[in-house]
Parts: C-alpha cells; sequence; structure tokens
C-alpha cells in the first residue's frame, strides 16, 4: 500500500525505515513501473501502479502487498536494478509508494541517476551481503538506521558499511541533489545574474 507522499528536500543525512526486500536479478523498469502508465499528467499517481503487473501475476503475494512490509522505506534488491528504458517514472513510483533508500548490489546508470534527481540515495554491498540481508529480512522485519556521512547502515543485530560513489555521498550531504532548493537558495545570484543580460529588459 502506498504511503502518503512527502517530498524530500535540501540536505540528506540519515535514514530510518523497515526493510523490504525484493529478490532477482535484472529487475527492468518496465516491471518496475509498466508502460501502460507512463501516459499520466504527473506522478502523483505512480505508487499505487509500482510492480502493477508482476503483483498482479502473484495475486497477493508479492512482497509490495505484504502487510509486514507495509510502511516499509528501504528497499534491498539485487544486481543491475532498474535496467531498460530509461523512464523517470521507474524511482517516482517507488517513492511514491515509500521508498526513500535503495541498497543493491548493483544499478542500471541511469536509472542511479533519476533516483538521485529525486532524493533516493543508493547504495551497494556485495552480493553475499545482501543475500545474508534478505534472508534475515524475509525471516523478521529489519530496520535500519542508514548514516550517509559515514556510509554506515545498523539495527540491533547488524553493521553494514555500504558503499556510494563520493560525489553523490557530497551532494545529499550538501543538498545540491536538490536543484530547486539549491535555486531558491541562490535566488539574490540568479537576480544578478538576470540584470547582467545585455539581451533581457525589464519593462
Amino acid at each position: 500500500m502506498e504511503s502518503e507522499f512527502t517530498p524530500p528536500i535540501g540536505k540528506i543525512s540519515q535514514i530510518t525505515g523497515k526493510c523490504i526486500s525484493l529478490i532477482g536479478n535484472d529487475i527492468d523498469t518496465d516491471r518496475i513501473i509498466p508502460a501502460r502508465f507512463l501516459k499520466c499528467v504527473n506522478f502523483d499517481s505512480l505508487g499505487k501502479s509500482v510492480f502493477a503487473d508482476d503483483r498482479k501475476t502473484l495475486n497477493g503475494s508479492h512482497p509490495f502487498d505484504l502487510k509486514e512490509n507495509q510502511d516499509s522505506s528501504i528497499l534491498i534488491v539485487n544486481s543491475n536494478f532498474g535496467c531498460g528504458s530509461s523512464r523517470e517514472h521507474a524511482p517516482q513510483a517507488l517513492i511514491r509508494w515509500g521508498i526513500r533508500a535503495i541498497i543493491g548490489e548493483s544499478f542500471a546508470e541511469i536509472f542511479y541517476s533519476n533516483c538521485i534527481a529525486i532524493g533516493i540515495p543508493c547504495f551497494t554491498l556485495s552480493k553475499k551481503s545482501i543475500q545474508n540481508i534478505q534472508k534475515h529480512n524475509i525471516n523478521k522485519s529489519l530496520f535500519l538506521e542508514i548514516d550517509l556521512k559515514n556510509s554506515t547502515a545498523k539495527s540491533k543485530d547488524i553493521n553494514i558499511n555500504l558503499e556510494i560513489k563520493e560525489s553523490t555521498k557530497k551532494m545529499f550531504l550538501s543538498g545540491e541533489w536538490d536543484a530547486t532548493a539549491t535555486l531558491l537558495e541562490n535566488s539574490s545570484l540568479v537576480e544578478r545574474k538576470f540584470k547582467e543580460l545585455p539581451y533581457v529588459r525589464f519593462i
């Protein structure tokens, strides 16, 4: 069940939440949000349609339909997650369902970039580590506290050293990932530059 959507803004240094595991390699963007949902005027309704075809096939047993996984915000995946077409609707659907961070073996490059653009940090771990987390998560609920500054995640009985690109980490810690907030914070510089442009005239 999708949660009420509140977009992340500005600096992101910590993410705390319940994990949801999705097992399988090469889960592409068409599975994350099928093409028929791309006709939407905005992204607001995409959360309820995330993994729509997979969920229909599994008839209530898909991880995103299980009662114990509702209100989860940290997604645990395997390799090459988000491959396929470069639709920005895929991370938009995930964040509107409630996902605020993803930990996986690897990510498709464009999907990774699209996640950063809307405030979803993507971390990587070894195959064995991911499988251990997924196994633990399936047996019981797993809550993680992610510390972006130190690239770590911990729970009562798990301590993990996460991997994330240094440039990406800096963007989240500084808030630079949020282009709108960065623009507003520097509105005086924008206005000054606007007035300096010789081809712009105020009436």
